[in-house]
């Protein structure tokens, strides 16, 4: 942090408990010059307002977590970089990427919680993950089919898929716009149980170019309704037979018959299944400017176990006939 943004933030803060300080002391006094309980000469409504003093009780509290307030600030981070008596921090904040939060949490001294938190929870549920994905045994990982037919290590996928995936697929998986419902057949890149993992691992990114340059508004259109048409919607005629011989610059990706290609992340065009939404303006928006969607790398996020359980719990979402 820059010494104008630490200097920033500390005068803000004890500002603000000095403010509340003075703002109780100027509450407790008489400045009116009307004794206790004696008639203020405000009525509103027929009510009299009476100089009645604040609470004991109330003032006491307010003192009491200003104290407390100003202990917190010498003992633990919060004004600007002290970091405090205790020199305790809730994680490391110069840390720029993965590679050196993991060296850090391996030299961790115990001042960082979030290390200390995430050493103790590998320790106590590292050996599970291990019983789940591994065979018994060995260092050789089981088959993801063979993880998915075991009701407690898809719990555990679960709860992995709950806390890394869930913020943008749903803790139901079914997704949103722009992010792919993993409950049905429809896979960008195949739904095999490798495939699904290769996923996982190396992330994915889409690029869908925009065609606007090429097409203008008028192929835009008829290109929209030409693939509308793929999926049995109701086009106008003229518009999708002009933007059939248009779709030679889609057919590079999507084919001739508009069925995709999983070696490029290509969609479907014919099961009316849209990941940006299948409203004609949808379709002429990803047609006119594009769409770039990113499936970030979990590789050195998770480990192999986890991804293994991971994949399986992903696996068994669209495929629940082979459980």
């Amino acid at each position: 942090m820059t010494t104008f943004w630490s200097l920033f933030i500390t005068v803000i803060t004890l500002g603000t408990l000095v403010g509340c300080a003075a703002l109780i002391i100027w509450c407790s006094k008489d400045l009116d010059g009307v004794a206790d309980g004696e008639d203020m000469g405000h009525e509103y409504d027929g009510i009299r307002e009476l100089n009645n003093p604040l609470p004991k009780w109330w003032s006491y509290m307010f003192w009491a977590t200003i104290v407390f307030g100003a202990v917190y600030f010498v003992l633990y981070p919060g004004l600007g970089n002290w970091k405090g008596v205790f020199n305790w921090q809730s994680s490391a904040q110069d840390v720029a990427n993965i590679e050196e939060s993991r060296q850090l949490l391996a030299n961790s001294d115990g001042i960082d919680q979030y290390a200390r938190e995430l050493a103790s929870a590998n320790a106590i549920f590292g050996e599970t993950f291990r019983k789940l994905a591994y065979k018994p045994g060995s260092d050789e990982l089981q088959d993801i089919n063979e993880i998915a037919k075991n009701p407690e290590a898809i719990k555990v996928g679960q709860r992995l898929f709950i806390q890394n995936c869930a913020q943008c697929h749903g803790s139901d998986a079914r997704g949103q716009s722009g992010f792919p419902n993993l409950t049905d057949d429809a896979w960008l890149y195949g739904g095999e149980p490798e495939t699904i993992k290769a996923t996982l691992v190396n992330g994915r990114v889409g690029n869908m170019p925009a065609w606007l340059d090429a097409l203008g508004d008028d192929g835009v259109r008829e290109v929209a309704s030409y693939t509308l048409s793929l999926s049995g919607r109701k086009v106008n005629a003229q518009e999708a037979a002009k933007g059939k011989t248009r779709f030679v610059v889609c057919a590079a990706c999507h084919g001739t018959d508009g069925k995709g290609n999983p070696a490029f992340g290509a969609p479907d065009l014919t099961d009316n299944v849209w990941l940006f939404g299948g409203s004609r303006k949808a379709v002429e928006d990803t047609i006119r400017y594009g769409r770039q969607g990113v499936m970030p790398a979990w590789k050195d996020i998770l480990d192999e176990d986890k991804i293994q359980l991971l994949s399986a719990y992903v696996w068994q979402l669209s495929t629940p006939q082979n459980q």
